[in-house]
């Protein structure tokens, strides 16, 4: 499809109030689109469905599913075009909200040095007001910005319209094989990959992939853990480390999601404390923020490895039931002519709150750039 018919398309739908999510995988030139055919607001029941899902951090059974059978499907060819320049006009938090997220922090900090609390992260959302109200334009700068990234728009009309560039997966599964990101720190980009790690975040990425490990030892077998290595996510920068692993079979996908979300990057260790501390001291909902959203068992085509002495079955490719499910991160809500920006970091034993707030800013300038 043209690509000028394809965001007619989606637009066309969003005019008519009917759900639809478009969106290109990391370090893709393919934007696609699945366009729900009514306004019916469909929920999973145990993830063995085929769809795309949308998930919000404090609740599983509340993930929003398009169903792949009530959907049409489209895609297009995206050529990335200059990014346009961050504005610098935009105003920045108040500062009243600095003061409260630094008392948030401070008292994330006692509540870990007083009690089994090891890791907490803690976030806060800013609102800016849009001078344009088409949420396309915005969704092509982050194509255009965020190559890296997994980039959406997302809406339905009973629910709202949110768009990201996260750079964090929370897990892939092809067939029983399947790899999980472990990302944590965060420092501004100056240019080079060669950068300093403090303890406070050596540590914040050791806690994330010990999760990870710890937690799905029961579903999985023949671990492998990569070395950590420092990526790049707009103007910052994070640690990595990718975990690879096999299913064990007849292993549930529920079981998996429920072992994982949220995890420690996104809330805290240990899960249920963490989860808890936030929910009583944040003082907002996050909504889909630090929820999780992707492809679910949809199937999809993997051609076989040429061969010389096999040259007949090139012609035959296989087809797989994948996953690929990203947590949202680096994302808005679009409301009220307004965008809701939401922005948060790990708090340790370690932290220092002032330096925390800095960090939620450099985040903020990240999303704030496509607006």
């Amino acid at each position: 499809m043209i690509s000028n018919d394809f965001f007619e398309r989606i637009e066309s739908h969003f005019q008519n109030k009917l759900p639809f999510v478009s969106y290109r995988k990391p370090n893709l030139g393919k934007v696609s689109a699945r366009l729900q055919k009514d306004s019916s607001l469909h929920f999973t029941a145990d993830f063995t469905e085929d769809g795309f899902v949308f998930s919000p951090f404090d609740d599983i059974t509340k993930t929003v599913l398009m169903p792949s059978a009530l959907s049409e499907i489209i895609s297009t060819s995206y050529v990335v075009e200059e990014s346009v320049e961050a504005s610098k006009s935009l105003p920045g938090a108040s500062p009243e909200a600095e003061h409260c997220h630094i008392n948030l922090v401070n008292k994330g900090v006692d509540a870990i040095l007083n009690s089994e609390l090891k890791k907490v992260v803690l976030s806060r959302q800013e609102t800016v007001k849009l001078t344009e109200d088409n949420p396309f334009q915005i969704f092509k700068r982050l194509l255009n910005t965020y190559k890296s990234a997994f980039v959406y728009c997302w809406y339905h009309p009973k629910v709202g319209l949110w768009l990201g560039a996260t750079p964090e997966t929370l897990i892939k599964i092809e067939g029983q094989r399947f790899s999980i990101m472990a990302l944590a720190g965060t420092q501004e980009y100056n240019g080079s990959l060669d950068v300093v790690w403090q303890n406070k975040e050596k540590q914040e990425q050791q806690f994330v992939t010990d999760f990870i490990i710890d937690n799905l030892k029961p579903s999985v077998e023949d671990f492998k853990v990569s070395e950590v290595e420092t990526v790049k996510a707009g103007n910052l920068v994070h640690l990595k480390t990718m975990i690879m692993a096999q299913l064990k079979a007849n292993t549930p996908l529920k079981q998996v999601i429920e072992a994982l979300h949220p995890t420690p990057a996104v809330c805290g260790l240990p899960k249920q404390m963490a989860k808890q501390f936030i929910l009583e001291n944040e003082n907002y909902n996050r909504e889909f923020y630090t929820g999780f959203l992707g492809e679910l068992n949809c199937e999809t085509i993997i051609a076989p490895r040429s061969s010389k002495r096999n040259i007949e079955n090139r012609a035959y490719a296989v087809k797989r039931k994948s996953t690929q499910l990203y947590v949202n991160l680096r994302c808005m809500q679009l409301k009220n002519e307004a965008a809701i920006i939401y922005v948060g970091g790990g708090v340790t034993e370690s932290s220092n709150a002032v330096s925390e707030w800095v960090e939620t800013v450099s985040k903020s300038v990240v999303i704030k750039s496509v607006l």
